[in-house]
């Protein structure tokens, strides 16, 4: 049995085949998550894995599927480091999924540089409004707003901890795009593969998702964009696939 606290569920990850913990209050994760652990680049076979920003572990569950290598997540918030450990042990994957309760920018001296295959963040994405303006319930202002990590924080930290000609993976806001190429630079990290995400056909881009060599050549590519919803506001044939697996 799983012990859920408070307003906690146990929802499914459909396409996967495994439970999460999820709490309205507390965190849920977003598309954007699901998106970025299907778009990173993952060595199948073997290999370390590092996630920051974690969440309630979602996007270590999902790589889970895609990849036999160990798995890390790093997660500020102790009370969502606490929801993924319960989850990652509910699905028996603690043998290889293992979670971090700490401060990313600690993480190179804790766990060492070059480190890792592949890095991903999901980050905050705005940085911190005036007390007025910010969201009341602690947890999900943590989680929206730059208030522990800066972009370039996570960026430096992600580089750090990545292997020479490793993989770093981001999923942002395409209005952060010139940051965060520009940062990537700074911290030696070549931008390769770039995809937008478009809530409809015919509107702007609300999503991006990037993925850098540490020390790579300069190329890159721009991959064909993703449309989330059609005309009948169902989700694309693309977007059904990746949430529910082949029907």
């Amino acid at each position: 049995m799983i012990e859920l606290k408070g307003d906690e569920r146990l929802d499914y990850l459909l396409a996967e085949d495994l439970r999460i913990i999820q709490s309205p209050s507390v965190f849920a994760f977003s598309l954007d998550a699901v998106l970025l652990a299907r778009f990173v680049y993952v060595p199948i076979q073997r290999g370390n894995l590092l996630d920051l920003c974690s969440g309630n572990g979602v996007i270590p569950l999902f790589l889970s599927k895609r990849s036999k290598g160990t798995i890390t997540g790093v997660e500020i918030q102790e009370r969502l480091y606490d929801m993924a450990v319960r989850s990652i042990e509910y699905n028996e994957l603690q043998n290889r999924l293992h979670m971090i309760h700490g401060d990313l920018k600690e993480m190179p001296n804790i766990l060492g540089y070059g480190k890792y295959d592949v890095v991903t963040c999901n980050p905050p994405y705005f940085p911190t409004p005036s007390k007025e303006e910010i969201n009341e319930n602690e947890h999900l202002a943590i989680a929206r707003h730059e208030i522990h990590c800066t972009l370039e924080d996570a960026i430096a930290a992600s580089s750090q901890l990545v292997k020479q000609g490793g993989k770093v993976a981001f999923v942002h806001r395409p209005g952060r795009l010139l940051d965060i190429v520009t940062l990537m630079r700074k911290y030696r990290l070549e931008p390769k593969r770039i995809q937008f995400v478009y809530p409809k056909a015919g509107k702007e881009a609300n999503t991006l998702l990037i993925e850098a060599i540490k020390d790579g050549n300069p190329d890159l590519k721009i991959l064909p964009p993703l449309v989330v919803y059609n005309e009948g506001n169902e989700y694309s044939p693309e977007i059904r696939e990746i949430l529910y697996g082949k029907q």
